[in-house]
């Protein structure tokens, strides 16, 4: 086990994971990156060679409590006590009310709100014995309104905000910094340039601005926490 201090991102992707794995580990941490699928897992681990044995990618279903306490234990046996944890996990499938299945509601509500759950559960106890550590949920603007077919985003992002609510008041007076991110418009990330490669950076969100603000949370100190922030291009509409 090694003595590096060590960031956990959940739901790793090639746009806003990639960027935070970065921004921590130019900072010395070592990085934990989890997400459903080894392919995803493998072309990002080429994209952070230069984090070299501070990098360890785990495939595993947020969803799934045995999944989630074996990625735990193998980052703890690996990389050392997790300090941080940022959970970007979630999905989106349009439709109405009539139109969405219970199994396909019950799905993105796992991914989106129950899967942070279980991480948290199981690193936050850890966090209040040392009296610090710091948990940063990404929301939307689904977190704070429910749009006509956004059900499937926006209860989980309802209940993720809620979530970073209750884990704020309990373990806050316990040292440990819980902060609600809402992303407030679309982030710049290959798929979306794969839909809309002609679309202006400027109407979008830069994944390494926004790493840069959560490195930024991380640092707060404890006299002035941050609890929730939003985040927008400035030419967004709000």
């Amino acid at each position: 086990m090694s003595t590096w201090p060590t960031a956990l991102i959940v739901g790793a992707g090639p746009g806003l994971s990639l960027s935070l794995a970065r921004r921590f580990g130019r900072e010395g941490y070592a990085v934990a990156m989890v997400a459903r699928r080894q392919p995803v897992l493998a072309e990002l681990a080429a994209q952070l060679d230069s984090l070299g044995p501070r990098l360890k990618t785990y495939a595993a279903d947020a969803t799934d409590p045995a999944a989630v306490g074996e990625v735990c234990a193998a980052t703890l046996r690996d990389l050392g006590e997790p300090s941080v944890l940022i959970y970007n996990a979630g999905s989106y499938l349009p439709g109405g009310i009539a139109d969405i299945t219970p199994e396909q509601f019950e799905a993105a509500w796992k991914t989106g709100c129950m899967g942070a759950f279980l991480f948290a559960r199981e690193l936050l106890p850890a966090m209040a014995d040392a009296g610090r550590g710091t948990v940063l949920l990404t929301g939307a603007t689904a977190a704070l309104r429910g749009g006509k077919g956004f059900a499937t985003l926006a209860v989980p992002k309802f209940g993720l905000r809620a979530l970073a609510q209750s884990m704020a008041r309990e373990y806050g007076p316990q040292g440990v910094h819980v902060a609600h991110v809402v992303i407030d418009g679309q982030i710049d990330t290959p798929r979306l340039r794969e839909r809309d490669p002609d679309r202006p950076a400027h109407t979008l969100l830069a994944p390494d601005a926004i790493a840069e603000t959560y490195w930024q949370l991380h640092c707060q100190d404890a006299t002035a926490w941050t609890q929730e922030l939003d985040l927008r291009p400035a030419v967004e509409q709000f």
